[in-house]
């Protein structure tokens, strides 16, 4: 039943967000627009969500977001500095006054000793506060994608709580 969850997560963002009058734009790389998707089921969302930019590369990143090239290069896409700027960036070419950025390495492949599968670091951007935490979710791709989800979603709650 994880996916009920994720749509019950989404319910109860979309009643913190209009609570508070915010709306929600999304920055979303390995997990390739689910929140946007999982946000967007809910009727209604019109009056709360913005917009979501799906940057899976790193081309899409500078593009759309604004990262900063150096990042990319010296810290990596999957990087504290690169969902920050991304989180950043997202705000900066939207009108939503809170953002979700995402950037891991779902698997199966592609990750290193330094940076395994499972490794997700996840930024929340709200009008006062910015800041973001690497996860190390276990699992396989779906699973990977789906956890970063629903920790996107429920941290997000709590801090509009």
């Amino acid at each position: 039943m994880p996916h009920d969850n994720l749509h019950s997560l989404a319910h109860q963002l979309s009643q913190q967000l209009l609570r508070h009058h915010y709306r929600l734009v999304t920055a979303e790389s390995c997990t390739g627009g689910w929140i946007a998707q999982v946000m967007t089921a809910i009727a209604g969302s019109s009056d709360w969500f913005e917009r979501g930019f799906v940057t899976y590369s790193n081309e899409a990143k500078q593009e759309l977001l604004d990262v900063p090239a150096q990042i990319l290069t010296e810290q990596g896409a999957v990087s504290e500095q690169t969902v920050l700027a991304m989180a950043s960036g997202a705000l900066k070419h939207s009108h939503a006054e809170v953002a979700i950025a995402v950037s891991g390495i779902a698997g199966p492949t592609g990750g290193s000793r330094t940076k395994p599968v499972g490794t997700v670091w996840i930024a929340w951007a709200l009008p006062q506060k910015i800041y973001a935490k690497c996860f190390l979710f276990n699992g396989d791709r779906e699973s990977v994608r789906e956890q970063t989800v629903m920790t996107a979603l429920s941290t997000l709650i709590t801090e509009l709580a």
